[in-house]
């Protein structure tokens, strides 16, 4: 596999042009600025599936417009139909037990978001997707594993014939590492501020109960300790 990864960089290495896979939060955020550094040109694609908060599009299109980024909006409301769960339905709570996956976890949803920015990135031109998931801190959702990115790298590039490199920044980073990095790219106070990450639909600091604003409060408090 670390060939095959090997040999797919090599052959994609003086294509400039990346897509980002942008939800407007602190983990796509980061990705989003640390791709302004690394290519020539990138786009932003957001996935529309029905989500429990339209506040995140809303989002996604204020901080793509604020840096000048194009940014597409992708129907994805057949998810919403297959994959009910805590993020798509008012009805259903936000919890984790241990030993299972949390309620917020949307089967298929990487795959599916990985796969069609493929296809946007093909028809423009990119052979770079850029995607904020992360192992160290991943809620236990099986998408996010470095695993199934490779796997998944080699599947688009066989089955459209395409050179692809899915590059994920934050795949060794846990929270604390990750602001650190906004830090280092100048974007700190910008992705404090502008970002949506809480589950409950709070801009910044968000709720500062529900898991993902504890998990970036943890991070950030860490971050702040260490400087």
């Amino acid at each position: 596999m670390r060939l095959v990864r090997k040999w797919v960089k090599l052959m994609t290495k003086n294509n400039n042009k990346a897509v980002v896979v942008f939800s407007g939060g602190q983990d796509s955020t980061t990705c989003l600025f640390w791709a302004k550094q690394h290519f020539s040109e990138i786009e932003a694609v957001t996935f529309n599936y029905g989500q429990r908060h339209s506040a995140e599009l809303e989002c996604a299109a204020r901080i793509t417009k604020d840096l000048s980024i194009k940014h597409h909006v992708q129907d994805m409301s057949l998810l919403n139909q297959l994959a009910p769960n805590a993020l798509t339905r008012s009805d259903i709570d936000i919890a984790s037990e241990e030993g299972k996956l949390p309620t917020t976890f949307v089967d298929g949803r990487n795959l599916l978001f990985l796969s069609f920015a493929a296809i946007l990135a093909k028809q423009i031109g990119a052979k770079h997707i850029i995607t904020g998931v992360c192992e160290t801190d991943f809620s236990g959702y099986p998408d996010c594993r470095d695993v199934f990115i490779k796997s998944l790298n080699v599947t688009l590039n066989l089955s459209m014939d395409y050179q692809f490199v899915i590059e994920t920044p934050l795949m060794w980073l846990n929270k604390a590492q990750a602001w650190k990095l906004a830090d280092e790219l100048g974007a700190f106070e910008y992705i404090r501020n502008n970002t949506l990450t809480c589950y409950n639909g709070i801009l910044a600091d968000g709720c500062g109960e529900c898991p993902a604003c504890i998990l970036r409060k943890r991070g950030l408090e860490e971050y702040l300790l260490s400087k």
